[in-house]
C-alpha cells in the first residue's frame, strides 16, 4: 500500500491528482490524507484529516511514502525505515507562500531512500522502480543534528 500525505496545513490537489491517475492506471493501492474536506479522487481511500493513530498506522502500513516536502514527513518517514517519495508544493505555482519546499530537497535529495518527483511524469517513474531504498534517519549523533537543521532551515 502506497500512503500520501499532504500535512495538516493546505491541500495539494496537484499531487494527489497525479497519484489518483497512477493507481488507476496501475492498480495501485493508495491511502491518502488530503487536507480536503469533500475532496473525491476516484481510486484512493482518503481522509481530510486522521487521528494521530491512524496516521501512523497508514505510515506503518506503507511500503511506500509520498508527500509534500514538509519535515513532519521527512523525520516520520525516516524514522520508520520507509521508502520516501517527496513531491515539492511549488510557490511559482500557487501552492505555498515561498519556494521553501524546492530548498527542502535540494537538502534531503542525497539521502538514500529519499526520491524527488518535480511532476507526475518523475512520481510514475519512481513508483515503477522496483526495490525502492528505504530512508533511515539512523540514531546517534547526527540524528539531532539533521532534525534541528530542517527545523532551522524551514523556519528560516
Amino acid at each position: 500500500m502506497i500512503f500520501a500525505t499532504v500535512g495538516t496545513q493546505l491541500p495539494f490537489p496537484r499531487m494527489l491528482a497525479a497519484l489518483d491517475g497512477i493507481a488507476g492506471e496501475r492498480g495501485l493501492k493508495v491511502t491518502a490524507q488530503t487536507c480536503e474536506p469533500g475532496a473525491h479522487y476516484a481510486h484512493m481511500e482518503t481522509f481530510a484529516a486522521m487521528a494521530p493513530a491512524e496516521f501512523d498506522g497508514a505510515m506503518r502500513d506503507a511500503s511506500v511514502i509520498v508527500g509534500h516536502a514538509g519535515i513532519g514527513t521527512i523525520l516520520g518517514t525516516g524514522r520508520l525505515g520507509k521508502p520516501l517519495i517527496l513531491m515539492p508544493r511549488r510557490a511559482s505555482l500557487g501552492e505555498h507562500r515561498n519556494e521553501h519546499q524546492l530548498a527542502t530537497v535540494a537538502a534531503v535529495e542525497a539521502r538514500e531512500g529519499i526520491y524527488v518527483a518535480m511532476d507526475e511524469t518523475e512520481l510514475a517513474a519512481h513508483l515503477e522502480t522496483p526495490d525502492l531504498k528505504p530512508f533511515h534517519l539512523g540514531e546517534g549523533p547526527k540524528l539531532p543534528a539533521l532534525t534541528t537543521f530542517l527545523r532551522d532551515f524551514i523556519h528560516a
